[in-house]
């Protein structure tokens, strides 16, 4: 037996279900914080799941060069490494062989790449990838693909999407069934919708625990990206998770979900909180922003995340003007409990079957943009 997966209600296209994994259930539609190498970066694990979140994603390109899948293996794997008791899926590493265009060679095989860490010398294979996400122990192991590079003629898009099934069949006899773990496939072809679908057809023959679409959000557009996800989705069977990669903005993630995408993740959270950026209910906030530093008002008054409940926008952008450690901390803790609840909110909406009247609150309350309370916007 492995990952499993019940549906438990649906709006339209959306689905509101459960994934079972070896390590505990996720709620669906869910996103994932991005821990590539072993942490959430500026968060403790105990503070990631105080936000809601009940997987995180780790990446074998980046734990194979340091600290080593062996290494890992050995201490527990990575469940007991970066004290996260929770499920964990782990990204094969292909999107980032990929973009190593300069240290890497692709043949059918696989790929052997330059470590960009120490310039050692590695090799990556179906097969390969799958041994080592066993070894991190990860509850959900992602199929080895190479991602079609965006923008990419129909011809560059086909050779390089039947690759990746090639390779989707050698990861699949590579992978050891255990109860609770479980393989996704991946879906390529670009924007075009013969490929995509001739895709999901040689995925679903091959059989997977779960499908994700893949070689998005890499420069396509929204519109773009819905409009792929308009014709791909329908075609990945019903009874199993369905998961879009690296995506993306809280809109981005909405739309989706009403095509019946059910699992995300993105690294925008975690960077924007880095970087001073706060997402709210009424849009993006810039908190280097000199209108901030007398303002006393919290992030998001909605919000119950500890930099909203115990500070407020003046004492972050001193953090932020000063690079105080804590100013990312406190964005970055934000941005990932706003990201949960617009997850639970969804989850709710289709619960009841009231997507439609949720969206449109919430696509009316990002419009409407930050209200101003003080002088007017002054950026240093």
């Amino acid at each position: 037996m492995s990952t499993t997966f019940e549906l438990l209600a649906s709006d339209g296209a959306a689905r509101r279900g459960r994934v079972g994994t070896a390590h505990g259930t996720i709620e669906t539609p869910a996103f994932m914080p991005v821990g590539t190498a072993a942490t959430v970066k500026a968060m403790r694990p105990e503070s990631v799941a105080e936000t809601g979140a009940e997987i995180v994603l780790g990446n074998t390109y980046h734990l194979m060069l340091r600290p080593g899948a062996d290494r890992i293996e050995r201490l527990g794997g990575l469940h007991a490494f970066m004290n996260w008791p929770k499920p964990i899926l782990t990204d094969s590493g292909g999107f980032q062989v990929m973009s190593l265009s300069k240290l890497r060679k692709l043949d059918e095989g696989g790929v052997t790449f330059r470590s960009h860490v120490d310039g050692s010398t590695h090799r990556l294979t179906p097969a390969v990838s799958i041994g080592i996400q066993r070894q991190l122990d990860a509850d959900i192991a992602m199929s080895f693909d190479e991602c079609t590079p965006f923008p990419a003629d129909e011809e560059t898009a086909a050779k390089s999407m039947r690759l990746s099934m090639r390779w989707a069949a050698l990861g699949r006899e590579a992978f050891v069934e255990r109860a609770g773990y479980g393989l996704f496939g991946i879906v390529q072809g670009g924007v075009h919708e013969s490929l995509r679908l001739e895709s999901a057809a040689a995925l679903v023959g091959i059989g997977f625990d779960g499908y994700a679409v893949g070689g998005l959000a890499v420069g396509e557009g929204q519109e773009t990206m819905f409009a792929t996800l308009d014709f791909t989705v329908p075609a990945l069977p019903t009874n199993k998770p369905r998961y879009l990669m690296g995506v993306g903005r809280p809109a981005d993630i909405v739309g989706a979900v009403r095509r019946g995408i059910d699992m995300f993740d993105c690294v925008m959270p975690t960077r924007a909180g880095r970087t001073a950026q706060a997402f709210t209910r009424r849009g993006e906030l810039n908190l280097r922003n000199a209108r901030h530093r007398d303002d006393p008002r919290p992030l998001d008054e909605g919000c119950a995340c500890p930099a909203c409940v115990g500070h407020g926008r003046a004492y972050i952008h001193h953090l932020v003007r000063s690079d105080e450690i804590l100013g990312a901390m406190l964005l970055t803790w934000h941005n990932l409990h706003f990201y949960q609840d617009v997850m639970r909110g969804l989850r709710g909406a289709i619960e009841t079957a009231t997507l439609d009247a949720w969206t449109a609150r919430f696509e009316a309350d990002q419009a409407l943009g930050d209200i101003e309370a003080l002088a007017d916007p002054v950026a240093d």
